[in-house]
């Protein structure tokens, strides 16, 4: 055990020594320090008087360590390391978590709110992976997910409801006001159906028009919703998408909804992370946090801002 009697030298002293030792100059350890170039040449004397040694040869323009010097600073500064060591010991290191996400998730809902999770969470640094295939939480190092589809995900995993998925067509209101209402067949003739890797524009057409009905034979495609929803706002056709991804467009008019079915397919978004996560706290404050956005966007009222034809 360390003796508790035992007499350490200032540490100012030994903080002025070790700056003049690497520096070999009393003016530059004194910059460095914030303290005049005569405090430090008499922090060093002090110490050189209560260890009764010399650890400087005094020259005119520079500083020589002598052999006790010498010996004596490579202790010290692993000294210094240690200390430095130790403290930073007790701050705690950031968090990192790795959130897997398909690219339009994250366009449509994930990267308007960060702004908002950074300002609530500092601590936590997210890296978002924006892929349509399914991550690994091992291999690739997933610690959350958001994944369409119905549970169970996978042994070991948990999932929670996150979004219904509640298919919607949308549209500019300046297309509608040129075209007509598409909710009249011989409107609908002159839309371009907009359409995304799903495809669900022929059981949203049976819904809509249980009678059938004939189409422009106009279709385009594109590889993500977000494209195609980007497509529709632009005034290029009729588009398919999840409520939830054009709330806000809606709220803001820049789409409105021409018709009033809404299509369910049985698949939903589901936030996805194991059952042991490695870095509990963390994961769950993400959790927490990602379902109360939700909450807070999509408590408008969905019905008044559906387009009326």
């Amino acid at each position: 055990m360390a003796d508790g009697n035992r007499r350490l030298p200032p540490l100012n002293a030994l903080r002025a020594f070790e700056a003049a030792s690497r520096h070999l100059n009393f003016r530059l350890a004194a910059e460095e320090l914030g303290v005049t170039q005569g405090a430090v040449a008499q922090q060093v004397r002090g110490l050189e008087t209560s260890l009764g040694l010399k650890l400087f040869e005094r020259h005119t323009r520079t500083l020589a360590l002598t052999d006790v010097g010498r010996s004596y600073v490579g202790n010290i500064s692993r000294a210094f390391e240690l200390i430095s060591d130790a403290t930073e010991a007790l701050k705690p290191e950031p968090r990192h978590l790795t959130i897997s996400v398909t690219p339009t998730f994250a366009s449509r809902w994930l990267i308007p709110r960060l702004p908002d999770f950074t300002e609530m969470h500092p601590d936590i640094g997210l890296r978002i992976l924006a892929t349509d295939r399914i991550s690994n939480f091992q291999t690739d190092a997933v610690d959350l997910a958001v994944r369409y589809g119905r549970p169970p995900f996978g042994p070991g995993l948990i999932a929670d409801l996150l979004y219904e998925n509640v298919i919607v067509a949308v549209a500019s209101p300046l297309l509608i006001e040129k075209l007509g209402p598409p909710t009249q067949p011989e409107n609908l003739r002159h839309y371009a159906l907009l359409h995304d890797a799903h495809d669900f524009w022929p059981q949203f057409l049976d819904l809509a028009f249980p009678a059938g009905v004939a189409t422009s034979g106009k279709n385009i495609r594109f590889n993500q919703t977000s494209l195609a929803i980007e497509a529709a706002a632009a005034g290029q056709g009729l588009a398919l998408a999840s409520l939830f991804f054009v709330t806000d467009d809606l709220g803001s008019r820049r789409l409105v909804r021409p018709f009033t079915p809404e299509l369910r397919v049985g698949a939903d978004f589901y936030l996805v992370s194991p059952r042991k996560p490695r870095h509990p706290a963390a994961v769950l404050e993400v959790r927490e946090w990602m379902s109360a956005a939700k909450a807070g966007r999509m408590g408008c009222d969905i019905g008044s801002i559906t387009a009326v034809m």
